[in-house]
């Protein structure tokens, strides 16, 4: 049977705490880390859930053995002669010995809550998983030191030939030296893991989290800068790279701000942009939110208020684009980036002037609405354009049509499609597809399939935010997994204030007092008039999550019955 001594005393404590609660083990110093160093003696070959024929492992912690694991194991196969000429196991000592299934249940328990170290990990790591896979244990997926990589990047060249375990112990003078016998190796590996970590302070790595990352390919600008990262809070809100003048270099944010700023000085860190940003950054400032909404929409404020060089979505929402319905005797269409109150209406936002311009297509296929840009006298005729002499338009310019029958079939069903039911431009478009369609003119019927897309969407996402910019106030609480609530107070379609009410404190209490303090937010022509149409955007999808509580709001919020959003299939099945 496995032989396990008792962990001492010290053992069956708690891990250090921080701020009274328990410590994140990739945060703890490494002499508060438990470690359990293992070895395995193997048949050779592959691992497929057999083949291990000794277990050798030990629990340490602070430079003190806790406690210790060993065992012979029957693999249920001979054991080849070249493996006992370099072990020294043969068939006859595994005979009696216990098979590892039988042996997993309590090696499993000795490793819990541990980090697993070994000389060459991925050997024998691999070994465990395959034999629990084999015999239905759940592999604990602990985290992994391997003494291997870490002497590569500890130890130079001139000091060590290679980075055998025998070479390794060597040279730190350990006394337990290693001879291919599990638990004799395993106390090599100790010695040789603690002569390591003893080095580790020569390169500032002096936690369990910063000895993983240390052994992975950081580039050397992550490893200078990464006392950016330090004393940054574990709280929501946005972070700022700043530059040595102080000019914001990138915005982000997160649900932890210190989490997430650490990784950008890991390998996980692959952007080169990014790392281009790292070596200009002196500063990283952090602005704590409530919770993530308000985090959110702080984001996206900063980035459209400075335009970080190093941030790609969001620089410019100044730069979206409308379309306008004119208000006049003959109204047309003409793109546009200011929203104004001169009684015209407008469909939008679009992202750039070519999805606007197809939108714009779309509609003149649909509907009999001029083409022509000069303003038309209902009075007096003008020169005719090419179109009308060709039968394309109703010709208000030589007064062929009255402007109550334009408004009829042209201005007034437009007017529809933009503010509730959009059949007046979809229903024709779907007929020319299906027509082209027929007459095999396929990339004809793509391209009509692609400016319905353009006007569907814009028409979807208009009509959206709409239902909430009309609205003067309204008030929404999500609770949180700690039974905190989240609450936003939102004025058209802007976050006014934000606040979170932490658990036992009533969330109406919150409110009264966040109330007064919320930003006034005046009404405004159009369906985003006080904020952009993205921050909108954000605070509809927290409106619109399960657990979201409408608490309060000045008006119905609400979508119209036969609105765009209607046609969502039509615009997956586009995509």
């Amino acid at each position: 049977m496995p032989s396990a001594r008792p962990a001492a005393p010290s053992d069956r404590f708690e891990q250090p705490t921080l701020d009274g609660m328990l410590a994140d083990p990739l945060q703890l110093d490494l002499r508060h880390t438990t470690f359990v160093v293992l070895d395995l003696e193997t048949t050779g070959g592959a691992p497929d859930g057999g083949g291990i024929t000794e277990i050798g492992a030990v629990k340490v912690r602070g430079g003190e053995e806790l406690g210790s694991f060993g065992t012979l194991i029957n693999p249920g196969v001979p054991i080849p002669p070249f493996i006992t000429v370099l072990t020294g196991i043969t068939t006859a000592m595994t005979i009696e010995a216990p098979p590892i299934e039988a042996v997993l249940p309590s090696l499993l328990e000795f490793l819990a809550g541990a980090v697993l170290v070994a000389h060459n990990a991925p050997y024998d790591t691999g070994f465990l998983k395959a034999a629990c896979a084999a015999h239905g244990y759940r592999w604990p997926n602990p985290r992994v030191v391997d003494t291997v990589a870490l002497a590569r990047r500890v130890l130079l060249r001139d000091e060590v030939p290679n980075n055998k375990l025998g070479t390794l112990a060597a040279y730190f003078r350990v006394g337990d030296q290693p001879n291919h016998r599990a638990m004799d190796d395993a106390r090599a590996t100790v010695g040789v893991l603690h002569a390591l970590i003893a080095r580790l302070g020569g390169h500032k790595v002096h936690t369990l989290g910063d000895t993983i990352e240390f052994v992975k390919a950081v580039a050397p600008v992550q490893r200078a800068k990464k006392h950016l990262a330090e004393n940054l809070p574990h709280a929501p809100g946005v972070y700022l790279f700043r530059a040595a003048d102080d000019r914001p270099l990138y915005v982000g944010t997160s649900n932890d701000i210190a989490t997430r700023v650490r990784s950008y000085f890991t390998a996980a860190e692959r952007r080169a942009r990014i790392k281009e940003m790292l070596g200009a950054a002196v500063r990283v400032d952090a602005v704590e939110c409530a919770h993530a909404l308000e985090a959110q929409v702080r984001e996206l404020r900063l980035i459209a208020a400075h335009a970080p060089p190093y941030n790609r979505r969001s620089k410019h929402p100044e730069r979206v684009q409308w379309l306008k319905l004119t208000a006049e005797a003959f109204p047309r269409l003409s793109v546009v980036r200011q929203l104004t109150a001169d009684g015209a209406s407008y469909l939008g936002p679009f992202a750039g002037r070519a999805t606007a311009q197809a939108a714009v297509d779309a509609i003149h296929e649909a509907l009999p609405l001029r083409q022509c840009t000069p303003k038309l006298s209902a009075r007096k005729a003008s020169p005719a354009c090419a179109l009308a002499e060709l039968g394309k338009c109703p010709a208000p310019c030589q007064l062929a049509i009255s402007v109550e029958e334009y408004d009829a079939q042209a201005a007034a069903p437009l007017r529809a499609a933009f503010d509730g039911d959009p059949d007046a431009v979809v229903d024709p478009l779907l007929a020319r597809i299906r027509k082209l369609s027929d007459a095999q003119r396929y990339e004809d019927a793509a391209a009509v399939r692609d400016r319905l897309a353009a006007f569907l969407r814009a028409a979807v996402r208009m009509q959206r935010l709409s239902a909430l910019t009309s609205i003067e106030e309204l008030i929404a609480a999500r609770r949180t997994e700690r039974n905190a609530w989240e609450i936003a107070i939102v004025r058209r379609g802007r976050l006014a204030a934000a606040a979170t009410a932490e658990p036992g404190v009533h969330p109406r209490r919150t409110l009264d007092v966040l109330r007064p303090t919320a930003e006034t937010v005046l009404a405004a022509p159009g369906p985003t008039p006080a904020a952009t149409p993205e921050e909108t955007e954000r605070i509809l999808d927290w409106l619109e999550r399960p657990e979201t509580r409408l608490v309060e709001a000045t008006s119905g919020w609400a979508s119209p019955a036969r609105g765009a959003a209607r046609w969502k299939m039509l615009l997956q099945t586009a995509r």
